[in-house]
């Protein structure tokens, strides 16, 4: 009998929206490889951008919030292990999921850790350095006592992983650094991408929706994208990303060359056909999965430290650059420089090779997953804060959504 995997979502997966669906996928795809029969839940509603799940054996089954149908939903599925996808996700669902299937493995995806993203935010806001007292906000609280309550938290960026490490004293047996899981880009296929001289343009992607993604639209449209245009006058800047509002829509300048494109519906063409990506990320956490995107398809880019971040130990590399000037010149220098760009772009394919191997980290997961099912127990029992935060004293989360359940009857 196949084993089974019950997945929460905040969302539903949009791959081709966000760097967050594409990691989904990859993760669902490393448990159906370990002969695991999933199942995809959701409160969310589905957007016209969602996945369709059946497509690759995943059952989809819609859940409620704060309401004990699920309950019996889960009992009835009795899932080997449980993913949650964000904290959020843990909050509402996980302590239902002690009650009702308490020898399950509990795993939370952090995506990227949501505390750090949002102290950065508000750092930048303020014109300020995220100090120490930045990170001790209400959302870390939250979400490391999550980490506690699961069994295994999965961590997309070394930076992420030493900061719970050293800063918070998480223990190792708790966290396991998991990557994007990429595959490997064959001699043959690099040889069939676009050459310098076949491309044109430059590209920014991101979903709009996403705060960093929007802040650096804004930080192009007023700042980079004039300094370039300078030089170069008959250059342009083709902006793509889903969810694109009013307000983003409202900078398409087809006279300055900053043109809206919106929605791609294929991440690889555009970008093999743009020449440099620029992404300049000013806040945020976790991996870019437009590098990712870029990197696979041959494409240099322009990024800023916190856009590198979990990718690029040395900051101090041309291409990253966190003052416009710096940045505006790097840029056109990457345009218009065969040399420096094809130099940038076998950094790309050796940082694909050398650091994110899908194959030796789906073999960590693998071994730590096995070890967990067969020491669970033994595991927990040396998670003593996860036990107290279990404890009935500490879960207001689900005194809450039995109250709200009460009052919506």
């Amino acid at each position: 009998m196949k084993k089974k995997l019950l997945v929460i979502g905040f969302v539903w997966p949009e791959p081709k929206s966000s760097a967050a669906g594409s990691r989904m996928l990859q993760l669902i795809s490393f448990f159906q490889s370990q002969d695991y029969q999933v199942t995809f839940a959701s409160a969310c509603a589905k957007s016209d951008n969602a996945f369709d799940l059946s497509t690759i054996g995943v059952e989809k089954t819609t859940i409620e919030l704060n309401h004990s149908s699920f309950d019996d939903f889960v009992v009835n599925l009795n899932p080997h292990a449980v993913l949650f996808d964000r904290f959020m996700t843990e909050e509402q669902f996980g302590w239902r999921i002690t009650e009702q299937c308490p020898n399950a493995v509990k795993i939370l995806d952090t995506e990227d850790l949501h505390f750090l993203r949002r102290a950065r935010q508000q750092a930048f806001k303020d014109h300020e350095e995220v100090t120490p007292d930045d990170l001790l906000n209400d959302t870390t609280k939250r979400e490391i006592a999550s980490i506690f309550r699961c069994d295994l938290t999965l961590i997309i960026s070394t930076t992420e992983m030493s900061l719970l490490q050293d800063t918070f004293k998480i223990d190792d047996s708790l966290l396991l650094y998991i990557p994007f899981l990429l595959g490997p880009i064959s001699e043959e296929k690099k040889k069939e991408l676009p050459n310098f001289e076949e491309r044109q343009h430059f590209i920014s992607i991101g979903n709009f929706r996403h705060e960093p993604n929007y802040n650096a639209l804004l930080y192009l449209k007023e700042t980079i994208w004039k300094g370039i245009r300078v030089q170069l006058p008959n250059a342009q800047l083709h902006n793509y990303g889903s969810y694109a509002s009013q307000k983003v829509n409202q900078l398409h300048n087809e006279k300055d060359g900053f043109l809206i494109k919106g929605f791609a519906e294929d991440v690889n063409e555009v970008m093999q056909a743009s020449k440099v990506l620029l992404a300049p990320i000013r806040f945020g956490a976790g991996l870019k999965g437009k590098l990712f995107d870029a990197m696979q398809n041959g494409t240099p880019f322009v990024s800023t430290s916190v856009g590198v971040e979990g990718v690029l130990s040395d900051t101090a590399l041309e291409f990253v650059c966190d003052t416009s000037e710096v940045f505006i010149n790097h840029s056109i220098k990457l345009y218009t420089e065969s040399s420096s760009w094809k130099e940038q772009q076998t950094l790309g394919f050796e940082i694909l090779e050398q650091q994110f191997s899908k194959n030796y980290f789906e073999g960590e997961f693998k071994k730590r997953l096995l070890s967990l099912i067969d020491n669970l127990k033994a595991h927990r029992q040396q998670n003593f804060t996860g036990q107290l935060l279990q404890h009935h004293t500490m879960r207001s989360t689900k005194y809450m959504s039995k109250w709200i359940e009460e009052k919506n009857s």
